[in-house]
């Protein structure tokens, strides 16, 4: 049985695309969502003068990740407003903390290490610490304590629209979808982030002159970005799990030509990806 959870949404100046404090009501960490823009409003915040990890989020092309930045911080407003100063490429941070101010420098030292593990190992976002974090010693009660708060974390990032630790797995044979053409076939699933291609997928190498312009834009930035390499003369292969937007988007990239998503992607049964999920 899937149990609900309820997560509390604060907003305090009540602009639903400003600051936002997101918590559940019985757990100890808060996690203060901060729009560039806000940075001195957030910081003027109570929440923002404690020990807490955080996370600063930059755009990216449309065929690349997006950036991500982990770090920690004894006084958040501090740390936050430095960045602001300092760094051009982020647009959000997303600053976790505790309603009592109960983290200490070391608690965050750990979540900074653990949560920069796996952000690099569920591989949405290109993770961009020129200093790799390093694991502090702690005692094993306090990891464990830890390992929960990271729990929390993780479902209240995810909440405010940042899944920067849900890992893709591979679903079930039956959900398994499948584009192909020429040369061309790659596997997916369809998710509520939008089409997950699975690396060792195969593309088509040469584009046909009708494809549109920013679909090649897309499969070069894949290209730099080393998530579509060669894979002999006539196809690309995908090195690790990519997602796009859109079906659509994923089935031009893989077929090297303007195509219809919900057309291309097929279930093992035949069915279409647009009989399976709009008929």
């Amino acid at each position: 049985m899937v149990l609900g959870m309820t997560i509390q949404i604060y907003l305090p100046d009540g602009n639903p695309r400003g600051v936002k404090i997101a918590e559940f009501t019985s757990r100890m960490v808060q996690a203060v969502l901060v729009p560039r823009a806000q940075v001195e409003f957030a910081c003027s915040r109570p929440e923002l003068g404690h020990v807490g990890v955080y996370f600063l989020f930059g755009e990216a092309g449309a065929g690349s990740l997006a950036q991500l930045y982990v770090g920690e911080a004894e006084v958040s407003a501090a740390r936050l407003k430095q960045h602001h100063r300092e760094k051009e490429w982020w647009t959000a941070a997303l600053v976790c903390v505790t309603k009592t101010g109960g983290f200490t420098k070391a608690h965050v030292k750990y979540l900074e290490w653990f949560c920069h593990q796996e952000a690099l190992a569920a591989g949405r976002f290109q993770v961009d610490n020129s200093c790799v974090p390093t694991k502090p010693h702690i005692p094993e009660p306090m990891e464990a304590d830890l390992r929960d708060h990271f729990e929390t974390i993780r479902i209240l990032a995810a909440t405010l629209g940042y899944p920067l630790f849900e890992k893709i797995t591979q679903p079930a044979r039956e959900r398994l979808l499948t584009c192909q053409g020429k040369q061309a076939r790659a596997t997916g699933e369809y998710t509520e982030d939008g089409l997950v291609v699975f690396a060792g997928s195969t593309c088509n190498r040469e584009e046909v002159k009708s494809i549109h312009a920013y679909g090649s834009v897309i499969r070069q930035q894949l290209q730099t970005a080393g998530i579509l390499a060669p894979d002999g003369p006539k196809t690309l292969r995908f090195t690790q799990d990519h997602i796009f937007p859109s079906p659509s988007q994923a089935a031009m990239v893989v077929l090297a030509r303007t195509a219809n998503g919900w057309v291309e992607w097929k279930y093992p049964d035949g069915r279409t990806l647009d009989e399976g999920e709009r008929s």
